[in-house]
This record gives structure tokens, C-alpha cells and sequence, in this order.
């Protein structure tokens, strides 16, 4: 089980950006995991990812980003066929209502065990949740992106993604904001890598109840 574990540069005037500052440290993290950290610009993450799975060719694709205002470690469940972007890119892009791939499907889901991950960082005392929605910014851009790749390699990859909660020192720029400790936010990547790589290709789901309400 090989797993390329992605994580953003800092955006939108933050100096650092907790996706990334987790990710790094699993990096060569069993044998199993390499970190790679991406643009926050559109298009761009997508070409980088592309270049370096064919290069290393995965078995999982576990892209991390920045989620300021949520408390929990979110497990993205669906991916949008849009890019909304309500403040630009670091380079300046800021599409409307553009598709992240022009005549593919409206969406795609999450090709890992959510439930299962899920409830692993529950049993943990970690903070998790289910999430229905990854935004229209960069986020949902390489998620959905990378799902499309996925599905134009001979041997696609499991793709999934997870949203995380500031860092402290980023909360305290913003008050009232939740946030988790980077050995938090750390473990947390661990025990969902531990998981995948204790499932295997396989990767079986548990029986649970999820959803929302709204």
C-alpha cells in the first residue's frame, strides 16, 4: 500500500497553512507515505499531482487542506464538477462558475471507507467528522481533479480528502475560531493512513449511520 499524501502552500493571507504543516511530518512515515506539498492555485495543483502520481503511482490519493471556522478533522464525501471562488488563488485566479473539467461527470465520491476512517479517530479522541461538502476553491478543485485522474490511469487509485482546523497560533489571529494542535492534527493522519494500509486494497466500509439533516 503506497500512499501520496497531499498538503497546500499557505493562502489567503495566512503565513502558514496546517495542511502542509501535517503532512510533511508523515512524510517516508512506514515505508508507505510520501508528502508532497501543492500550490493553492487552480489548474496548477492539478498539473504538479498529475506529474507525480504517474511518477509514483499510488495505491491511495489522500489530499489535506485548510478549513478555517471547523472544529473537527472532516472527511470529505463528494466533490463538485465547480470552481466558485470566492477570493483569488495565489496567482491571481479567481473563476466563476467554471468546471474543473469540462464535460465531466457533476460529481464524484470519495473512493475510501469514510465511516470506517471516521470512526478510527473517534475511538482515537480525535475530533472527526463526515463532511457533504468540500467548498468551490482549490480544495474541491483537486479533489475533484484527481478523481477524474484517477479514473484515466490503467491502475487508478483510491482518492479521498480531508479537511482540517486552523492551528492555534493561526487562531488566535482569528478570534473565536476553533482549532486543533499540529500532534493532533498529526495523529489524526496517521491513524487514517494506519487504517488504509491495514485495509489494503480492499479497504472494506463498516455499517454506520451518517448523513445530515441540512
Amino acid at each position: 500500500m503506497k500512499i501520496l499524501l497531499t498538503g497546500f502552500e499557505p493562502f489567503g493571507g495566512e503565513p502558514i497553512n496546517p495542511s502542509w504543516e501535517a503532512v510533511k511530518t508523515l512524510h517516508g512515515y512506514r515505508g508507505r507515505v510520501e508528502a508532497l506539498q501543492l500550490p493553492c492555485v487552480f489548474d496548477l495543483c492539478l498539473e504538479q499531482l498529475g506529474s507525480r502520481v504517474r511518477e509514483v503511482g499510488p495505491d491511495v490519493i489522500l489530499a489535506v487542506g485548510q478549513a478555517g471556522g471547523r472544529a473537527a478533522i472532516s472527511l470529505e464525501k463528494v466533490a463538485i464538477n465547480l470552481n466558485e471562488a470566492r477570493i483569488p488563488d495565489n496567482a491571481g485566479g479567481q473563476p466563476r462558475g467554471t468546471p474543473v473539467v469540462p464535460g465531466g461527470p457533476t460529481a464524484y465520491f470519495s473512493g475510501l471507507p469514510l465511516k470506517r476512517l471516521t470512526a478510527r479517530l473517534q475511538d482515537s479522541g480525535i475530533p472527526a467528522e463526515l463532511s457533504y461538502t468540500a467548498g468551490t476553491f482549490v480544495c474541491n478543485h483537486l479533489f475533484y481533479g484527481a478523481s477524474h485522474l484517477a479514473e484515466q490511469l490503467p491502475r487508478p487509485p483510491r482518492v479521498g480528502f480531508v479537511h482540517i482546523p486552523y492551528l492555534p497560533e493561526q487562531a488566535a489571529r482569528h478570534p473565536g475560531s476553533p482549532h486543533m494542535a499540529l500532534s493532533m492534527l498529526t495523529e489524526g493522519l496517521k491513524g487514517i493512513c494506519d487504517e488504509l494500509i491495514a485495509g489494503g486494497e480492499e479497504m472494506e466500509e463498516i455499517d454506520a449511520i451518517a448523513g445530515t439533516t441540512h
